[in-house]
């Protein structure tokens, strides 16, 4: 099946034209779905849009594309060309939120940015909205589009879903970045423990367009005197923009408590750090972040053996929005300088037959 694409032009007055692949004219498989990195030649604009002069060279783009896998819809966004990279964002983000650091990457690598079941313009449906289900259906798109193996890049709960995208799948995964991440102890902000309570569907119905509009310019205007707390109402107001959707708030609540419930973080993947000295293995978190403590990412470095733990001064919980340019320089100098994984399945059973000692059972203990 051939991915339909949003591919964007401008047209004389500025504004955005959005042409499906079929309208381009085009009937071509793109390249990223072919297991080829996309480079600037799918970006050609077709020959009917308007009578513009012909330009040298279009500016970097962070294009969207529409699959359906198993009947639903999902989107995800692609730049650049060359080894890939997948940016998993968190919970109430979208692959939009990735944009600047994508840009950024995508000078050498293939960048995939998928919106998560539930997120963004992907499909809500009524269902599985686990960790696992999250990493199966990447595991799918990265199939169906011809990626075999890439350095996964997860935010948040994307940091949750890419731990477990390589415990379920650790053949494709050839680096791993943990970016503020979810699923490295219990604490957690009181606003998502209070958000997971019964009863806060009805509370979330009430969200209003005006509000989130005031929580941001109020953000706005601390951030700009350098209030520590202009950051944090400007992350609010982000995180809650999507559920003023009545599937988006479903969806939320459903992907909040399978990781969250009122005492915190209810999964963990602590007891599995250690599988993560197979892969090379950057921590990264926002040195003001007050969601998800750095002390978890510290911790975590120490359990993962050969791992790089770094911080961000300018960065809250959101780094790759808060300072896009010192996240993208960490990642690309961590790819560059690390030498990508290959995992096989003799090599996962040699790593887990290591620490999982066994021993046969007699007697009555047996019966």
């Amino acid at each position: 099946m051939t991915p339909a694409r949003c591919a964007c032009y401008r047209g004389p007055g500025g504004g955005a034209l959005t042409l499906s692949q079929a309208e381009a004219g085009t009937g071509d498989t793109p390249a990223h779905a072919r297991g080829v990195s996309a480079g600037p030649a799918d970006a050609r604009a077709p020959a009917d849009v308007g009578a513009a002069s012909p330009v040298a060279e279009l500016p970097r783009q962070f294009d969207e594309w529409q699959i359906e896998l198993h009947g639903r819809r999902v989107i995800y966004r692609v730049a650049g060309s060359g080894p890939p990279v997948v940016l998993i964002h968190g919970m109430l983000n979208s692959s939009s939120h990735w944009q600047a650091v994508a840009l950024e990457l995508a000078r050498e690598h293939t960048v995939v940015a998928p919106d998560l079941i539930g997120h963004g313009d992907s499909a809500a449906p009524r269902g599985d909205y686990s960790l696992g289900a999250h990493a199966a259906s990447i595991r799918d798109l990265l199939a169906a589009i011809g990626v075999e193996r890439a350095t996964i890049v997860g935010h948040s709960l994307g940091g949750g879903v890419a731990m477990q995208f390589f415990y379920q799948f650790p053949q494709r995964v050839e680096r791993l970045v943990l970016v503020s991440s979810g699923g490295l102890g219990q604490d957690v902000s009181p606003m998502l423990r209070t958000a997971a309570l019964p009863g806060t569907a009805a509370l979330l119905s009430m969200i209003r367009p005006r509000v989130l509009a005031a929580l941001a310019q109020g953000g706005r205007h601390l951030h700009q005197r350098e209030v520590r707390a202009g950051v944090h109402l400007q992350a609010i107001a982000r995180a809650l923009r999507p559920l003023e959707n009545a599937d988006a708030r479903a969806a939320f609540l459903h992907t909040l408590r399978a990781v969250i419930d009122v005492r915190g973080q209810r999964v963990s993947a602590t007891d599995r750090l250690y599988l993560l000295g197979a892969v090379p293995t950057l921590i990264v978190w926002g040195e003001r972040d007050n969601t998800i403590p750095a002390r978890h990412g510290r911790l975590a470095h120490e359990a993962i053996p050969g791992s790089t733990f770094q911080t961000l001064p300018r960065a809250a919980h959101f780094p790759h929005l808060e300072d896009p340019g010192g996240l993208s320089e960490l990642l690309r100098a961590f790819i560059a300088r690390t030498q990508p994984a290959r995992i096989e399945d003799a090599d996962w059973g040699a790593v887990l037959a290591g620490r999982s000692p066994r021993s046969r059972r007699l007697g009555d203990a047996a019966a």
